[in-house]
């Protein structure tokens, strides 16, 4: 098995609450990231597919592919949008990280051949990121 990996970036806003909590819970437990005007990432991502190499092509997938993939489904989804209101995915779930990243993989996955695996990594920082795989 070999893994390749594609880096990508978008910008997006976002507001970390919930809406069936008081203000002064959400500012409780989310503080700064509960500003009703929302704040901003340049978020980074590291999309990485396993597989077997394919004998005729050489490649685990094509990254002409996952590139088209990221792009559709991930840059220009998500891309300069405020996440809370301009993504339908975050109507009713919350914009944390640990959403985002699942989301993006829920995305990607359902593009690729069923016999590559993922890995998604997300950075909300530069020092901030989760991971997800599916399980």
């Amino acid at each position: 098995m070999v893994t390749v990996s594609r880096k990508a970036h978008f910008n997006a806003a976002h507001r970390l609450y919930r809406k069936d909590w008081s203000f002064e819970k959400n500012d409780a437990v989310f503080g700064k990231c509960n500003n009703p005007n929302f704040h901003g990432h340049n978020y980074e991502l590291i999309a990485s597919v396993t597989g077997e190499i394919n004998p005729e092509t050489g490649y685990v997938i094509d990254m002409k592919i996952l590139k088209d993939i990221i792009k559709k489904e991930v840059e220009d989804a998500f891309d300069h949008k405020n996440l809370n209101i301009d993504v339908p995915e975050f109507e009713n779930l919350n914009p944390t990280a640990e959403n985002i990243v699942v989301v993006i993989y829920d995305k990607i996955k359902s593009k690729l051949d069923s016999k590559l695996d993922l890995e998604v990594t997300l950075y909300e920082t530069p020092r901030n990121f989760v991971s997800y795989s599916g399980k």
